[in-house]
């Protein structure tokens, strides 16, 4: 049985995404990419906001159009919010949410019937390719016991839960054998992991002595997260010099407006730390626009906030109500209009940001982790510090560690 798999939304997404596609393997089914000759296409679905709806489900209805015979299936976030706008969707069969993803490949065997593949017998392990991309995502934790107001992932992820440090440990190891370069640790908050005892610094620790990682990068961490005790393991260059530290707004009436956990000094002062302990590093963020009442001078606090962190890449969301979430019901939201003003400058100061962090770097000799080919002999791959980088090889170069001389 051939499957298509894509995912929409965050890393999480993406490491659930290819712990599926391990299963599959292992269980005799085929990954392709073209629908049209697929058994069976499942979406992992993103719900943070209403494009990433849209986008869901203009992707479902392809699919189906494209191949009307094939079994279309939708998990993820927007299966979790809103099942039933899924299954009413033309073409989809099976809707499952966060709560039985678990059991997907159970889910898909029941529904196909005769037709599907023989699992592998007890005791066999069917060798493990790298099955998606060079760089391999894992997760560690799940769920957020502390919402933002506007925020659908607590109610679409649950409690705040940890995978055990062992299991941890040990998937890091099969995928080390399994050729990759770099693991990404993701998580919703990727900063309060905790199981018996061990918290973030020592399970990275862990993973740092136990195994032979070649290259380790952590997903999202806010603010607070940050110490000196754990920006300590940098000293390690295993560990990528790379933070991405949620902002939301450089406004700090907005700020509690979100009810994000912070003001703007102790973020500016968890950058600081950052760049005292681990001069190269990036740092990247993400950054709402248009929310709740933000007027015209809270937007600029927060455009000078971002101006002043010099960050390596800022990701800018115009603002999406969510159903169910404090902010959805709270006065004076911003006109689309002025949303897309304000949105079209913070992507002209990302844009301006990028570029002044990568040029910091040219003439440097850093090591660079080749991913893909991208045209004819030219490859494209990412330093340590997550500049995208390209040089022209007639050579193999996907997945290897090198060192490169940046232009």
């Amino acid at each position: 049985m051939k499957v298509v798999l894509e995912t929409l939304g965050c890393k999480l997404n993406q490491a659930e995404t290819e712990l599926l596609a391990r299963e599959l393997i292992e269980a005799g089914y085929q990954l392709v990419s073209r629908i049209g000759e697929a058994d069976i296409y499942i979406l992992n679905t993103c719900t943070v906001t209403h494009i990433a709806d849209s986008k869901s489900r203009h992707r479902l209805r392809q699919a189906h159009r494209r191949n009307p015979n094939a079994l279309i299936l939708a998990t993820g976030c927007y299966a979790q919010r809103a099942r039933q706008e899924l299954a009413c969707i033309g073409g989809v069969n099976l809707v499952v949410d966060n709560n039985e993803k678990g059991r997907l490949l159970r889910i898909i065997e029941g529904a196909w019937g005769r037709g599907r593949p023989i699992p592998l017998g007890k005791g066999t392990r069917k060798p493990r390719p790298l099955v998606l991309r060079t760089r391999t995502f894992i997760k560690i934790q799940d769920g957020c016991n502390t919402p933002c107001s506007y925020c659908i992932v607590p109610r679409v992820r649950g409690r705040e839960t940890s995978l055990p440090t062992n299991e941890i440990i040990t998937e890091v190891s099969r995928r080390v054998d399994d050729g990759y370069q770099e693991v990404v640790l993701t998580a919703t908050k990727t900063g309060t992991y905790q199981h018996n005892g061990i918290d973030l610094k020592g399970l990275l620790e862990r993973i740092l002595v136990e195994t032979g990682v070649p290259r380790l990068r952590l997903s999202s961490l806010q603010p607070q997260e940050i110490s000196s005790g754990l920006l300590g393991l940098w000293a390690d260059d295993r560990l990528c010099p790379h933070f991405h530290l949620s902002l939301q707004s450089g406004s700090d009436p907005v700020l509690a407006r979100m009810r994000r956990r912070y003001d703007t000094a102790e973020y500016e002062q968890a950058v600081s730390l950052i760049r005292e302990s681990v001069p190269d590093a990036a740092i990247t963020t993400d950054v709402i626009v248009g929310f709740p009442g933000e007027t015209d001078e809270e937007f600029k606090e927060s455009y000078r906030f971002c101006k002043q962190m010099e960050f390596a890449r800022i990701h800018v969301f115009p603002f999406s109500p969510r159903s169910g979430t404090e902010a959805a019901q709270m006065p004076a939201q911003v006109d689309p209009k002025t949303k897309k003003q304000h949105s079209d400058s913070m992507l002209t100061l990302a844009e301006e940001s990028a570029r002044n962090f990568r040029e910091r770097f040219s003439g440097r000799t850093m090591t660079v982790l080749w991913e893909q080919r991208t045209g004819e002999g030219i490859w494209s791959g990412v330093t340590g510090n997550y500049i995208r980088v390209f040089t022209k090889s007639e050579e193999d170069l996907s997945n290897q560690l090198m060192t490169t001389k940046l232009a």
